[in-house]
C-alpha cells in the first residue's frame, strides 16, 4: 500500500516493515488503491518519496551506507520505475526515528526496500503523468515517461518537478501505477557506477569526522593497558597545562581530553598521569580461552554403527573489524537537549542509550546519521556515542570524539574466539550422519552471547538451507552449542557465525571426499541438494579451470555457501610454496542472489569478502595477552594488503530470477572455505586453527 503525505509538492510513502495500519492517519480497509489515502503526520515507519520543484527525486532512506553501495541500489530502482535519470535521484540518510525499523544489517537492506522503493516510484510516475494529461488535455495513455520528464504528442515536454505540486494533489491516476515486469527493466540488473564514486574519491563526501558545529573540539580518550581496566587516579596538572586543552574528563571508559585539534589532544593525552586498575581478564591469554573453549564444545555422541569416521576440531582467533574510518563521533549535550552526529547502523537503539546516559527523555535527542566509512558490523554497537555524550556533559561544550586505530583493535568490538568439533559418518559411499558442535566465547558484562543456541541450530550441516536438512544430503543432522563467558567486549562480525561455522565444514566436506576417493567438486554435485548451490559450484569450476595442473606447492580449493535467500561459490588457487608466506592468486566466484539490482555492486562486494576470507584464513586475528589485545594497528594486525590480494579475480552474476536476496555477507564463509581448501591441498597438510600464522 501507498499513502499519500500532506505536501506542496508531490511526497508518497510507503511502510516499511512494519503493519500498514500502524500507519498515522490511515485506516485500513480492503485493498484501497493508491491515491485514495491521505497521510498528514509524519513519515516515521515509511518510506517517503518527494519530487522536489528543482527537479530532484529524494528518498529519504532509513538505512546506513556504509561503502555497501546501498544508496546507489535504491536510486537504481527509483529511477527504473520513476523513469529517472540516476543524477536526478538523491538518497540522503534518515535522522533516527521514534518508530519503525531503522536497523542496517543481516544482508537484507536491498530485499527488503525493493518492493516499497519501486511501489513508490511506480505510483508517483503514474500521477506525474495524470497531472500532464490534465494540463496538456490530452489521454494519459498518449504520454511518456523519461530523464525525469514526461512527454507527449509533438515532442512537448514537462520536468517532474513543473508537474509536482499539481501530481501531489491528484487522487486517482489515469494510467497504472504498478510497477515494471522485471522484463522491461532498463535500469535494475544494468552495471551501475556508484552515484557516490566522485564524492567519495574528490573529498566531497562527508563523515563524522567532517561535521563542523559551533564550538566544537576534537576530543581522545586514554584508555587502559587491559580491557575494561579502571582509573584509579589522574593527575591531569601537566596535561591541563600544554596549549589548546579545554577539558579533561573521567569517564567510565578511561579519560578524555578536549583540546583545539588533535594534535593539541593526543599530545595532551599523553602527558596525564593515571593509575589503573587491570581489568577482569588480567592474567588471562589464549591457551587459557583456546582451553576453556575446548572443554565447553558438547560431545558428540555415538556414531552410527559400521560407518567410518572423518572428525577434526577447528579454533578460529577474535578478529577486529577494523572499518577504514575510526570510530567518530559529535555531540552537543545542552541542559534539556542534545544532537548527535555519526554512523550507526542502529540509529533509533542509540539514540535512547545516549538519552539515558545523559539522563534525558529519548524526545530530547536528535541523532544524525551519517555515512561510515566501513563497518563490517562495528557500527551496529555506539560506543563512541555514548562516551561522546559523557563528554560533552561533563564539559559543558560540543565534542568530536575520534577513537584511534589503537583504541578499535584494543578496546573496541571483535568477533568472538570459536572451538567447533566435527564428525562426517558415511557408510557404503555416502554420508549417513553429521555432526557439529561449538562453543563461542559471550560477553559476560552484557548477559548474551553473540552466537545463541537457537541461530546455531538454523545453521547446522552446511547451512542454513532451504529447509531443516541442511545444504548437503549427508543424513541425520545434529549438534549442540556451548559458550563461556568473559568480560570482552563483542560483536557481530561480517557473515556472523556463518564465517567460522561454514569454513570448518567445508574443510570437512573436502576431507569426507578425499576419504571416499572422490573428487572434491565431483563429491559435492553428488550431495548438495539445492539446484541453484550446484549451478554456482558448476561455474566457478568451469570458469577457474577446476583440476588443472598446477606446479608443486600450488593448489586449487573450493567451497560453497548458501544463506539470506541467496548461494555462492568460490574456487581459490594459492601459491605455498612458502608454506609460511602463502599467496593467494586467483579467485572466482559466482553468486545466485534472484536478482541483483546492481550487478557492479554485487561484483565489489565478493571481491571484499574474498578478502576477508584470505585475511581471517592466512595472517588476521587477535591475541589475548594477560587480558590485554595484543595487536594495535595494522602494522601487527595483518589485515590483507595489495601484496596479499589475488592476481586476478573474477566474479560471475547468475541470471535473474525473482526478487533479490541478500549479498554483503554471503560471500566471506565461502571464500574463507575456498582458501582454506587450497592451502590444505597445496601443503598436503590438515589445517586446523585459524588464522594460520597464529
Amino acid at each position: 500500500m501507498v499513502y499519500s503525505l500532506a505536501a506542496s509538492t508531490l511526497t508518497i510513502a510507503a511502510p516499511l516493515g512494519c503493519d500498514t495500519s500502524t500507519a498515522q492517519g490511515a485506516t485500513p480497509s480492503a485493498a484501497p488503491a493508491a491515491s485514495d489515502v491521505l497521510v498528514t503526520g509524519t513519515d516515521e515507519e515509511m518510506l517517503v518519496l518527494e519530487v522536489t520543484a528543482a527537479n530532484k527525486v529524494v528518498v529519504r532512506l532509513p538505512r546506513l551506507e556504509v561503502g555497501q553501495g546501498i544508496t546507489t541500489a535504491v536510486a537504481m530502482m527509483i529511477a527504473e520505475e520513476l523513469d529517472a535519470r540516476i543524477a536526478d535521484v538523491d538518497i540522503p540518510l534518515a535522522d533516527a526515528r521514534t518508530r519503525g525499523n531503522q536497523y542496517t544489517g543481516g544482508s537484507n537492506s536491498v530485499s527488503s526496500l525493493y518492493g516499497p522503493a519501486r511501489a513508490l516510484a511506480a505510483t508517483a510516475r503514474a500521477r506525474l503523468v495524470t497531472a500532464a494529461a490534465r494540463r496538456w488535455r490530452v489521454p494519459a495513455w498518449s504520454l511518456r515517461t523519461r530523464d525525469t520528464m514526461v512527454i507527449g504528442p509533438g515532442g512537448r515536454t514537462a520536468t517532474f518537478g513543473s508537474l509536482s505540486a499539481s501530481a501531489a494533489t491528484i487522487r486517482r491516476t489515469s494510467v497504472s501505477s504498478k510497477p515494471k515486469p522485471a522484463a522491461k527493466h532498463k535500469v535494475i540488473g544494468r552495471p551501475t557506477t556508484r552515484i557516490d564514486a566522485r564524492a567519495i574519491v574528490t573529498g566531497e563526501a562527508k563523515y563524522a569526522g567532517d561535521v563542523t558545529v559551533a564550538g566544537v573540539k576534537p576530543t581522545v580518550v586514554a584508555r587502559p593497558p587491559t580491557i575494561r581496566g579502571k582509573v584509579v587516579s589522574v593527575d591531569d596538572r601537566a596535561a591541563r597545562a600544554l596549549p589548546g586543552v579545554r577539558a579533561v574528563v573521567r569517564i567510565p571508559g578511561g579519560v578524555a581530553v578536549v583540546a583545539d585539534s588533535f594534535h593539541h589532544a593526543f599530545e595532551a593525552r599523553d602527558a596525564l598521569k593515571i593509575k589503573w586498575a587491570p581489568g577482569p581478564l588480567a592474567g588471562l591469554s589464549d591457551a587459557a580461552v583456546r582451553s576453556r573453549l575446548k572443554a565447553a564444545v558438547p560431545r558428540l555422541g555415538t556414531p552410527p554403527s559400521g560407518s567410518t569416521q572423518v572428525q577434526g576440531e577447528f579454533e578460529f582467533a577474535f578478529v577486529s573489524h577494523a572499518p577504514m574510518e575510526v570510530l567518530t563521533a559529535v555531540a552537543d549535550v545542552r541542559a534539556h537537549k542534545a544532537e548527535f552526529w555519526f554512523s550507526t547502523q542502529t540509529p533509533m537503539e542509540a539514540r535512547d542509550a545516549v538519552a539515558s546516559a545523559v539522563g534525558l527523555p529519548a524526545s530530547a535527542v536528535r541523532v544524525h546519521v551519517l555515512r561510515g566509512g566501513g563497518s563490517f558490523g562495528r557500527r551496529l554497537n555506539y560506543d563512541a556515542a555514548i562516551e561522546a555524550a559523557l563528554i560533552s556533559k561533563a564539559a559543558g561544550r560540543p565534542v568530536k570524539l575520534m577513537w584511534s586505530r589503537n583504541d578499535d583493535i584494543r578496546h573496541g568490538r571483535m568477533r568472538p574466539a570459536s572451538h567447533h568439533r566435527i564428525r562426517a559418518s558415511h557408510k557404503d559411499g555416502r554420508v549417513v550422519a553429521f555432526t557439529h558442535s561449538m562453543a563461542s566465547v559471550s560477553e559476560s558484562s552484557e548477559g548474551k552471547g553473540v552466537v545463541n543456541q537457537a541461530a546455531f541450530r538454523g545453521r547446522l550441516s552446511a547451512g542454513p538451507a532451504p529447509s531443516d536438512s541442511g545444504l548437503y544430503n549427508f543424513g541425520r543432522i545434529s549438534g549442540d552449542w556451548g559458550g563461556i563467558e568473559l568480560a570482552i567486549p563483542l560483536g557481530a562480525w561480517r557473515s556472523v557465525d556463518s564465517g567460522t561455522m561454514r569454513t570448518a565444514e567445508e574443510i570437512v566436506v573436502d576431507e569426507v571426499a578425499a576419504s571416499l576417493g572422490q573428487d572434491a567438486v565431483e563429491f559435492r554435485r553428488t550431495t548438495l541438494r539445492n539446484k541453484a548451490v550446484k549451478a554456482v559450484l558448476d561455474k566457478v569450476a568451469a570458469a577457474g579451470q577446476w583440476g588443472r595442473s598446477l606446479p608443486a606447492g600450488h593448489a586449487q580449493g573450493v567451497a560453497v555457501h548458501e544463506e539470506y535467500g541467496s548461494c555462492v561459490a568460490c574456487l581459490a588457487e594459492i601459491d605455498a610454496t612458502d608454506p609460511k608466506n602463502p599467496r593467494v592468486t586467483k579467485v572466482v566466484m559466482a553468486a545466485d542472489v534472484g536478482r541483483a539490482v546492481n550487478p557492479r555492486g554485487l561484483e565489489a562486494q565478493l571481491m571484499g569478502t574474498a578478502i576477508d576470507g584470505i585475511s581471517t584464513v592466512l595472517q588476521a586475528g587477535l591475541h589475548l595477552d594477560r587480558g590485554a589485545v595484543r595487536e594495535g594497528s595494522f602494522a601487527d594486525f595483518h589485515w590483507a594488503r595489495q601484496r596479499h590480494a589475488p592476481l586476478h579475480f573474477e566474479a560471475h552474476v547468475m541470471p535473474a530470477k525473482g526478487d533479490p536476496g541478500g549479498a554483503g555477507e554471503l560471500g566471506v564463509p565461502a571464500a574463507s572455505g575456498a582458501v582454506a581448501n587450497a592451502y590444505a591441498r597445496a601443503t598436503g597438510t590438515k589445517p586446523r586453527r585459524f588464522p594460520l600464522n597464529f
